[in-house]
């Protein structure tokens, strides 16, 4: 149980000091919309934004930002209901961690990157800590994104509707390593853990696992 325990502990930890150790150096080595191409598939694009992962809007900043303080109270609150239940496979608690690390990593850069960086005009430099303080109060500081998958793409035929004549970029979307945990840890979860989203005492219920 120890062991486990210790499992989710280190994977947390290590998502998020990877997670913020990189988003760090992108605002302090580049400036915003800054795009270098590493390959013609991968770039590091540096971009903020308000909303939730890859971008998205929904809703007020400080509404955003306290929903996800208490998304990620309510999973650890779950773990630490459900991680010595002999019912529940290591592989579903590793993605409910995964999940976790990439929700607090995104929080922290909400709460905190206002009163950390300023936001100078490109194409200078963020600065951590300025002395003149941040460019925002707690709470409203913006996520960092960085990494951008342009796979491939191709113009839609002229003869489709709606679409026909337009280019398609895959994989448009810029996210960062909060992010890619989160989303890894959903997709496994739903694809071999859908069984196991159940409330802990459902879980308990279930026959132990061989």
């Amino acid at each position: 149980m120890r062991s486990k325990a210790t499992l989710l502990f280190f994977i947390v930890m290590i998502v998020v000091i990877i997670d913020q150790a990189s988003k760090i150096w992108i605002k302090t080595h580049f400036y915003l919309g800054e795009d270098l191409k590493i390959f013609p598939w991968f770039h590091l694009y540096f971009i903020e934004n308000n909303g939730m992962a890859f971008g998205m809007e929904l809703g007020s900043k400080l509404a955003l930002t306290i929903f996800r303080i208490i998304a990620v109270g309510a999973l650890i609150w779950y773990m630490a209901k459900i991680y010595a239940l002999r019912t529940i496979p290591r592989g579903y608690l590793v993605c409910l961690a995964f999940i976790t690390a990439g929700a607090a990593g995104n929080i922290f850069d909400c709460v905190f990157y206002g009163v950390m960086f300023n936001n100078p005009m490109p194409p200078q430099l963020a600065t951590l800590f300025p002395e003149g303080g941040g460019y925002a109060p707690l709470f409203l500081g913006r996520v960092v994104d960085m990494l951008y998958f342009p796979l491939f793409s191709f113009v839609w035929p002229s003869w489709l509707p709606l679409v026909g004549g337009q280019q398609f970029l895959f994989f448009q979307p810029i996210f960062n390593i909060a992010d890619a945990a989160i989303s890894c840890g959903i997709i496994v979860l739903i694809i071999f853990y859908h069984r196991y989203i159940l409330s802990p005492k459902a879980l308990a219920e279930l026959p132990e696992r061989s």
